[in-house]
């Protein structure tokens, strides 16, 4: 396993799997304390190296007695609990791969994700689910087992009780690192939505090896047992599995949020590690803001000047007498905010960019340095992360240990190196679409500058849903050059509008490249809505043709995933649906999505304009029948104004 170095980082890059990281702290120092548990009424419970590498020992048992082996899938569709880590950790340790998704995950979804990946068993949370994973055991007799969350994994423990723990040790002993670990499925992604990533040990270790890295020297400052860290990151997506493994790798006591949200928790709790996504630092920032505006213009006044001191104390490359009594002025202000997150942080760790220049700064004058992380899951969460004396406000910091990053002449950043993803699960045609000449296209333009740090301008395009090679579209492998691209644009909902000079509004407007059977239009049309409603974002589908010039299409919203995506990519907690329904980037997803089923259809049934909106048509509205069915021409006369203007839209042009 490997002698420990003189960072965790080091010594993580050694292991052999991520089981190790359990077993292997436990070996050395049975009491460390890992993981914190919600106990009562908001009390937490501190659980040890030694405890938790018999909890998960117990369960590893049972998943050999139920006949989980080595490369076997095992689902596991919940929310972040501790019940999901020692499962985890369970699978891991008997060489099986993991498959998480969300509670909130859709039964289309779900159906999917068992079909494609054939799990040998499954931990479901929630009835919906549930009878969706056990409706499939008949259709897959590979899906021998299937436990519900809720009942507590006792069920699994009782299987392997009469087994001796060295069956589970000989396993974890056969761990390589280049076995996979996870088939994640990233809601984020557009064309590749229901595509599952795979990630090995390694390439998740040497990733949190990374991070804990370039953060260490401020990390190490913290006395022996202090460092602790609150999660609200899901677990299924790799910002919240990268982040648990990146404290276990740095030996962050880790506590996951509950119900009640993390700054409800962090009062309780009193983290010295944040470890957050961007939203979460505007939002306090924000929620102090309009305290100060309530309180009359000079409170609001008031609070400008704190931030301006905190800010220039930040960037001043030398803390002199001056800026520390300018800076010590406005103390009492930055403990309100130091108060609202515990009182005790001492680094933050936000995942995914996206904070500005200036926030960022501004927490590092306030006494807690940002130190930003980019990466996709692809990349297995990380590719260019912050340091200590690395950290320049708004950048994502440098490519961390072993990766490269390249930018190419469309700006967008390519990677390759030791946390790059072993493929797509079961599609060898995408994966190799993936990569150019070696590396990995992210799908996200950055810039980069003459020091080598990286700056995340946005995504550039759908990953991989089209680009241009050598004067040809290829859209998923599939060259469309045959196809003549008009000048005119494309029209997505929201104001987005895409040149059809660039390789994705060309072919999605232009993708219906396969003529099906002889069907009828309204089968067809069926499909495709059912195609849209399969991703975990949408809801509702409806396709306008008849009387039409093309076809156009109403699209709505999982009120639950709205939230979900907004969390996972970075968006303030105050952003209202509507807000959300018309980001660009949410836009350009569904644009993807609206890509892939068009080429399901002939030219003449291809969607060329579509409108999001961010509420659910309902029962109760008079537009969905007590079947579930759309009143198709309710609610063509309820949005009659919204689609006129999709073909107003293109007839203005």
């Amino acid at each position: 396993m490997g002698e420990p170095s003189d960072t965790p980082g080091a010594w993580a890059v050694g292991l052999a799997g991520l089981s190790d990281l359990v077993y292997g702290v436990a070996n050395s120092d049975a009491h460390a304390e890992v993981f914190s548990v919600p106990r009562g009424e908001g009390g937490w419970e501190r659980v040890t190296a030694g405890e938790f590498a018999t909890e998960v020992t117990a369960v590893a048992k049972g998943l050999v007695a139920a006949g989980v082996g080595a490369g076997d899938r095992v689902l596991v569709a919940a929310s972040a609990h501790q019940d999901w880590v020692r499962v985890a950790f369970a699978v891991w340790s008997v060489r099986g791969v993991l498959v998480p998704l969300p509670e909130s995950a859709s039964v289309e979804r779900v159906a999917h994700v068992v079909r494609q990946t054939r799990p040998a068993a499954a931990v479901i949370q929630g009835d919906r689910l549930l009878r969706a994973a056990t409706g499939l055991q008949r259709e897959l007799p590979d899906l021998g087992r299937v436990w519900r969350m809720e009942a507590g994994l006792e069920g699994i423990v009782s299987l392997g009780q009469y087994m001796d723990a060295s069956s589970v040790r000989f396993r974890r002993d056969e761990t390589m690192p280049e076995d996979a670990a996870v088939v994640l499925y990233p809601v984020s992604t557009v064309s590749r939505s229901m595509r599952g990533v795979v990630l090995s040990h390694g390439a998740l270790l040497a990733s949190a090896a990374g991070v804990v890295d370039r953060v260490w020297p401020r990390l190490s400052e913290l006395p022996a047992g202090r460092a602790s860290a609150l999660l609200d990151l899901p677990l299924s997506q790799i910002q919240g599995l990268a982040s648990l493994l990146a404290c276990m790798v740095g030996r962050v006591r880790v506590g996951l949020a509950g119900p009640g949200g993390f700054l409800r928790g962090a009062e309780v709790f009193r983290p010295t590690v944040l470890v957050c996504g961007a939203g979460l630092l505007e939002s306090v920032f924000e929620s102090e803001r309009g305290s100060a505006r309530s309180t009359g213009w000079d409170s609001l006044g008031t609070f400008n000047s704190a931030v301006d001191s905190a800010v220039q104390f930040d960037r001043s490359p030398r803390k002199g007498a001056w800026q520390r009594l300018s800076r010590s002025m406005y103390d009492w202000q930055f403990a309100r905010l130091r108060e609202a997150l515990g009182n005790r942080v001492h680094l933050a760790v936000c995942w995914g960019g996206g904070l500005s220049d200036r926030l960022d700064s501004f927490f590092g004058g306030v006494g807690i340095p940002v130190f930003q992380v980019f990466g996709t899951a692809e990349t297995a969460g990380a590719f260019a992360a912050a340091g200590v004396g690395e950290r320049v406000p708004g950048t994502v910091g440098r490519a961390v240990a072993g990766r490269e990053v390249w930018v190419s002449r469309e700006g967008e950043a390519h990677v390759r190196g030791g946390g790059v993803f072993s493929g797509y699960w079961g599609d060898e045609e995408a994966t190799r679409s993936a990569f150019r000449e070696g590396w990995l296209a992210t799908g996200f333009a950055v810039e980069v500058d003459g020091d080598g740090f990286v700056s995340v301008v946005g995504r550039l395009r759908p990953q991989a849903a089209s680009v241009e090679v050598a004067g040809r579209f290829v859209a998923g492998g599939v060259a469309v050059a045959e196809l003549e691209v008009s000048s005119e644009s494309v029209v997505v909902g929201g104001g987005v509008e895409e040149s059809a000079a660039s390789p994705v509004a060309a072919v999605a407007a232009l993708s219906a490249v396969e003529e099906p059977v002889e069907r009828g239009d309204a089968e067809l049309v069926a499909e495709f809505e059912a195609r849209l409603r399969a991703h975990p974002l949408i809801s509702q589908v409806l396709v306008i043709v008849e009387g039409r010039p093309f076809a156009s299409a109403l699209v709505t919203l999982v009120r639950d995933q709205l939230e979900y995506w907004r969390l996972v990519n970075g968006r303030p907690l105050a952003m209202a649906p509507e807000e959300i329904a018309g980001d660009r980037d949410l836009l350009r997803e569904v644009q993807g999505l609206v890509y892939e089923a068009n080429r399901s259809v002939p030219r003449h049934l291809a969607v060329r304009s579509f409108h999001v909106l961010a509420e659910e048509f309902t029962v109760q509205s008079g537009l969905v029948q007590p079947s579930g069915e759309l009143r198709r021409e309710a609610v063509l006369r309820a949005f009659s104004e919204e689609i006129d203007g999709l073909y107003r839209a293109r007839r203005d042009r």
